[in-house]
């Protein structure tokens, strides 16, 4: 059967690059006109030309968002498990090559956040974790399921990529949805960025959704890592990987994410800086291409982007993250992954939603649309 790589193979980086700069006014004009859109329109919409057509853009990108998502933001937390991790990565703050603590919570230490994070009304978590597959394996992450099941109403994960067989089992286990960023899908430059550990592996990590969706998991979050390569190359192979996930596993919901590089221990400084104003454009790129696409906001944005990103084509946004194993109570002092810039809490975030005449909803959007 086939898999993305297959798909993958047939784009050259350097000629996405050449197409996305050869652009015309007039083909995004075209583009943006027509009912149903096609990759290479989502292409027209990356283009450095359509920053032109930014205001129309985001006109358009908040009336498809309220046409099929209503005036509504689904807020998640994230729970870190563990800081433990067997790769080096140049840019994440958990690379096996930076002398930090590690700590991997323990079940009493699990349930000790879990409780602080429903005192603050999360109802969506999502659980990560460093990638070291002996101590934060399949048997770790079935049991913190297991254990957080009872208590939130959905579990999204983002560990390291697993077998289809290991999927099954999350899903059997409860699991709604699942997140895999490639990172980049540069490959010529991959092995750069992941000198050593098992996501030194570029077709392995590619293939990951393909075991994911095989494996039956209700929804798939991809994105990559905006500042390490050309952010819009890399989104289009990312949305090329979206439209052939969409085909492939039809029963499965998809989501995106936009991750920028922040500060952590030991990482490198962004290659290619990525404005607010482009994120605008590349959020748009994906509502208009995508009406059915949930669209993630982090707290890795400030609060100024993420305030207006809220009538702009967010549709879920973290909040009062912490990204350290055990940052909610049980180690506040523990190294993060990353530096969050939005440390506003729950309640807050709550407040900026309704105040844009938004509802903050804390569950997942299929127990909404069933009344639960």
């Amino acid at each position: 059967m086939k898999s993305f790589k297959d798909f993958f193979e047939k784009y050259e980086w350097d000629e996405v690059k050449s197409k996305l700069e050869k652009v015309t006014l007039s083909d995004v004009e075209n583009s943006l006109q027509k009912k149903n859109k096609t990759i290479e329109d989502f292409l027209n919409f990356l283009s450095p030309v359509a920053a032109q057509k930014l205001e129309l853009m985001a006109k358009m990108t908040q009336q498809l968002t309220q046409k099929r998502f209503g005036k509504t933001i689904q807020l998640y937390a994230p729970l870190y498990l563990s800081n433990e991790c067997q790769n080096i990565c140049t840019y994440c703050g958990f690379s096996l090559d930076n002398s930090i603590k590690r700590k991997t919570l323990s079940d009493t230490e699990l349930m000790i956040e879990a409780t602080v994070l429903k005192s603050m009304g999360v109802n969506h978590v999502l659980l990560v974790s460093g990638e070291a597959n002996k101590t934060v394996g399949i048997d770790y992450f079935l049991k913190a399921v297991r254990l957080l099941k009872p208590h939130f109403a959905n579990i999204s994960i983002e560990v390291q990529p697993l077998s289809e067989e290991e999927y099954q089992q999350l899903h059997d286990a409860g699991v709604n949805a699942v997140l895999v960023y490639q990172e980049t899908y540069h490959q010529e430059v991959y092995k750069e960025y992941h000198p050593k550990g098992k996501k030194s592996n570029f077709n392995f990590r590619l293939e990951t959704p393909d075991r994911i969706g095989k494996a039956g998991i209700h929804k798939m979050g991809l994105g990559v890592l905006l500042g390490l390569e050309d952010w819009r190359v890399d989104s289009f192979f990312n949305a090329l990987h979206i439209d052939y996930l969409q085909k492939q596993y039809w029963k499965s919901k998809f989501s995106v994410s936009f991750p920028r590089l922040r500060p952590a221990e030991g990482i490198i400084e962004p290659n290619f800086i990525m404005s607010d104003k482009d994120l605008l454009q590349l959020i748009c790129a994906y509502r208009i291409w995508n009406e059915d696409l949930e669209i993630s906001i982090s707290t890795r944005e400030n609060e100024k982007f993420r305030n207006n990103i809220i009538s702009l084509g967010a549709t879920a946004m973290s909040a009062a993250s912490k990204t350290n194993p055990g940052g909610y109570a049980v180690d506040k002092e523990s190294l993060e992954q990353f530096e969050t810039s939005d440390e506003r809490s729950m309640n807050e975030i709550k407040d900026i939603i309704k105040k844009s005449g938004y509802d903050p909803v804390m569950k997942d959007w299929d127990s909404v649309y069933n009344g639960i």
